[in-house]
């Protein structure tokens, strides 16, 4: 059923992205969905165990590793819901089925800070009510799950009048639209109208084992990665993840007591063989024990603003932003990389922010806070009040209160007709945003730009900072820059080529 649900969103997943609220190139919902789901069915698909409970509890744990985007986050959380709904048991029938439905719903919503009506959430609610009424009157599995997605069409139907940006924008949810085709998979396998999906593990080429200890490493250009599962009983994560500590340098542990993940990376290891032909090097603190006291991971896109957040302090940046959020693994990841007692995460991307916020659970032996910076010019503001020694509630106090004295603007371009309150977009036309809502649009850059920084009042403030895209040229920049000094000379502006994809500026007033 899960494989069945992840191959039929990947034939459906342009369609889902499609359905994006804004015109603007970033709608991923779909993409992000079966992404980790595909994470899902590939952990599903490597468990020995032959129970509902095993294979759910393995959906559970390649979910949430896999998890990108808000959709993505809460379709882990249902997932994970219906994992502790069938717990324990081998097989299930349908009032335990239509139950589990009714745990994940209440596990998503747990899992969403301020739950919004008329999204994936209200979806796979009704979903589960109708599953679990079906049930009670006796119905098979198949049928319970039948007149869940039956009812669960009729409740995405409805999200246009209970969230009025859908209504404007004339689509129907894309979270909702995802869950139920995943649904309707799960309903083609059980109906035996879908052929066995392919595999979404990719084969491994046998090798021969070796004795425990250090590899001899020979010839490598580069350090890779090594993942694997650990299956069993009563397995303790966290002595495993001891045990391991010194074996590689980007350790991940996570899973239960019946299956572990493991991901490592040779980097460690090569160095130790080549320390058999080379003198000591000094000692340094071995992976996971912290040097100093805060780090910082964030997400940037663009090679220019990758450096300069780099030039900042950052420790690790994980690229990423629209249309290309990050995982809760590639997060984790790179927080596992930071030798430090307390880690920030700064997300600069709305989209990500769940995602970020399940990193807290997956590095447990980690301090990990998540600021809640939603753009580029909030990222940078926060780490402007970052202080390297400080406490840590001084710390998230400060960088929060610095990312709330910036205004953000973007201007990107429209993929399709639409209309915006009283804006008549067309594909292919500037878009002008400001804290994410439509402003302005056209078909001049410079017009466009310019309408968007009044809209940012930024003739009242005293910098105004530009990250201009790939796309742009130096002197149109050039353009935009003596504009603003010719209109207001005492307000500082700075621009910076922040190389991003798909959008032509980003801006920053403050």
């Amino acid at each position: 059923m899960i494989a069945g649900g992840a191959r039929a969103l990947e034939q459906k997943k342009q369609e889902v992205d499609a359905l994006n609220v804004f015109p603007v190139p970033d709608g991923d919902t779909g993409t992000n969905m079966f992404l980790t789901i595909q994470s899902a069915a590939r952990d599903a698909e490597r468990t020995s165990g032959e129970s509902v409970s095993e294979v759910a509890a393995a959906v559970s744990m390649g979910s949430l590793m896999g998890a990108r985007g808000n959709s993505g986050v809460i379709l882990s959380q249902l997932l994970r819901g219906i994992a502790k709904g069938v717990e324990g048991l081998k097989t299930v029938n349908a009032a335990q089925l239509a139950h589990a439905l009714q745990t994940g719903v209440d596990t998503a919503y747990k899992a969403v800070m301020r739950p919004v009506e008329g999204t994936i959430l209200t979806v796979s609610r009704e979903t589960a009510r109708a599953a679990l009424s079906k049930a009670k009157q006796g119905g098979s599995p198949l049928e319970t799950l039948m007149e869940g997605y039956r009812k669960g069409q009729e409740a995405l139907a409805r999200t246009p009048e209970l969230l009025p940006a859908l209504k404007q924008a004339g689509v129907v949810d894309a979270g909702g639209q995802g869950f139920l085709i995943i649904l309707g998979g799960w309903i083609a396998v059980l109906e035996g109208k879908a052929l066995q999906p392919e595999s979404f593990t990719a084969a491994q080429p046998v090798q021969e084992p070796v004795a425990q200890g250090i590899a001899r490493v020979e010839n490598l250009e580069f350090p890779y990665c090594t993942e694997f599962l650990v299956k069993g009983s009563a397995l303790n994560p966290e002595q495993i993840r001891q045990d391991l500590k010194d074996w590689g340098d980007s350790l991940l542990v996570v899973g239960t007591p019946e299956v572990v993940k493991i991901h490592n990376m040779l980097a460690q290891n090569e160095a130790a063989a080549h320390a058999q032909k080379e003198p000591p090097a000094p000692v340094e603190s071995a992976p996971g024990v912290p040097d100093k006291e805060n780090g910082l991971v964030a997400v940037t896109m663009g090679e220019g603003i990758s450096e300069i957040f780099k030039s900042l302090g950052v420790d690790e940046l994980v690229v990423g932003g629209q249309t290309m959020n990050p995982s809760t693994e590639d997060l984790a990841e790179a927080v596992r990389k930071v030798r430090a007692k307390n880690i920030y995460i700064l997300p600069n991307n709305s989209n990500i922010m769940l995602a970020a916020r399940q990193v807290q659970e997956v590095v447990p032996e980690r301090s990990v806070s998540v600021i809640p910076s939603k753009s580029i010019p909030q990222g940078i503001a926060a780490l402007m009040n970052f202080n390297p020694e400080g406490e840590a509630e001084n710390n998230l106090m400060a960088m929060e209160t610095g990312l709330a004295s910036v205004k953000s603007g973007e201007v990107t371009y429209a993929v399709r007709d639409s209309q915006w309150d009283d804006l008549e977009i067309k594909a292919g036309d500037v878009l002008g945003l400001v804290e994410d809502k439509i402003v302005a649009t056209g078909t001049s850059l410079m017009a466009v730009a310019q309408a968007t920084l009044e809209k940012m009042e930024w003739r009242t403030r005293d910098l105004v900072t530009i990250f201009y895209g790939q796309e742009v040229e130096p002197q149109e920049v050039q353009r935009l820059q003596d504009w603003l000094g010719r209109e207001n000379s005492g307000v500082e502006v700075e621009t910076h080529p922040g190389g991003q994809p798909l959008y032509y500026y980003i801006f920053g007033v403050e």
